[in-house]
């Protein structure tokens, strides 16, 4: 099971893919992380893939949450070579060209899990920030099969998928189409009580 407490009430099965909504200022991301950096604390592997801020950024952010220096955290930067920096892969960061990239998005992915299953790690935290980019270059219908291939990834390596999406950013409608991929809806409210619904 991955244990989500303090942060969030509740335990999951491996496998299980989590959906965090909730408005720009709600908090949604850093919940996220927070969960993913309890399971560093823990030994499990955390995997961030970001479209929004470059890894520099994103592993500055997880030190001031938990020391990782030698653990196995790891970036998939879809950002920084977008912005046209000229940048190599190393073992801790591996670069996306852009955020619509999203084959290549996969293939980083997918070499990280392989790279911490080398090493013994057999249980892995995959935090995704933030769908709404993705759907800002992509439509909605890409965006749901490179969804449904990557939370299929997570299910099939036994990992906890943490994905956030920008609730006021899109209808009802792709929000509904979106939610059928995970297994459980974390709501982030502006202010009272995060509520968790797991399928």
């Amino acid at each position: 099971m991955y244990d989500l407490n303090p942060h969030l009430d509740a335990e999951v099965t491996p496998g299980t893919n989590l959906l965090f909504t909730g408005s720009p200022l709600s908090g949604k991301r850093s919940l996220a992380m927070d969960v993913l950096a309890e399971g560093t604390a823990d030994g499990d592997g955390a995997i961030v893939v970001t479209t929004k801020d470059g890894a520099e950024r994103v592993l500055r952010e997880y030190e001031n949450r938990t020391p990782y220096e030698g653990k196995p955290v790891a970036v998939v930067d879809c950002v920084t070579r977008q912005q046209g920096a000229d940048v190599r892969d190393s073992d801790r960061i591996k670069y996306a060209s852009s955020p619509v990239d999203m084959t290549g998005i996969g293939i980083k992915l997918s070499e990280f899990l392989q790279a911490f299953g080398d090493r013994g790690i057999d249980r892995n935290r995959v935090m995704v920030h933030s769908l709404s980019t993705l759907l800002m270059y992509a439509d909605l219908q890409t965006v749901f099969r490179f969804l449904h291939v990557f939370t299929g990834r997570i299910q099939s390596v036994d990992g906890l998928g943490l994905f956030s999406i920008d609730s006021s950013a899109h209808d009802e409608q792709s929000l509904n189409t979106l939610k059928q991929l995970f297994d459980g809806i974390v709501t982030v409210p502006d202010d009272g009580d995060v509520e968790i619904r797991l399928a």
